[in-house]
């Protein structure tokens, strides 16, 4: 099995961008699970469950789920529509996710967050820097703008943000189809 690989994707990274300033400062709301990070994550959901108003509601993957919409921010951000249209599988969440200068994002791990489990979590950066430390299984990765990068996030990983400028993510749930099971090996080597 794979724990990580860098899709056969990428985006336009000052589209991206240009979107992310669609969001205003004080729509983000902070992750809800404080005792995985330290300082500021905050999260703007683009999809999510089906009905859900409140915005804890919106990013948080409830395992039960089986309906799912886009919230009324995406409709401001035609590129991040684009991007999430270009998927060719079924897509239960995105979230725009940041963490700010100084933050971490403790060790930990999300279970069912696999290709074995049939859910495949995608990762494109919008905004990052050099000062940036993602950990999966204790190997470091670099991920830059506009990549799309499927990180199995059943095992354990952590990130730091000690450089000068936020870091802001697409992430993006999938459920594993064919078409996703193609651009994602199965095996390392």
């Amino acid at each position: 099995m794979v724990n990580s690989h860098k899709l056969a994707l990428s985006f336009d990274p000052a589209r991206l961008q240009a979107d992310l300033e669609a969001i205003a400062p004080t729509e983000w709301t902070d992750h809800f699970v404080d005792r995985n990070y330290e300082g500021s994550w905050q999260v703007v959901p683009l999809r999510g469950p089906a009905g859900a108003t409140h915005p804890v509601q919106m990013i948080y993957s409830d395992p039960t789920c089986t309906d799912f919409a886009d919230t009324p921010f995406l409709d401001r951000c035609p590129y991040f529509r684009e991007v999430l249209e270009s998927f060719r599988c079924p897509l239960t969440s995105a979230r725009l996710m940041k963490l700010t200068p100084g933050s971490r994002i403790l060790e930990h791990h999300d279970y069912d967050l696999s290709l074995e489990e049939g859910n495949a979590r995608l990762h494109i950066p919008v905004t990052t820097n050099p000062g940036v430390d993602f950990r999966l299984a204790a190997e470091r990765l670099v991920l830059a703008a506009g990549e799309c990068w499927y990180l199995r996030l059943s095992e354990t990983h952590s990130v730091c943000n000690d450089g000068a400028t936020d870091r802001v993510h697409l992430v993006v749930d999938a459920m594993v189809n064919d078409w996703l099971a193609e651009m994602i090996p199965s095996t390392s080597g």
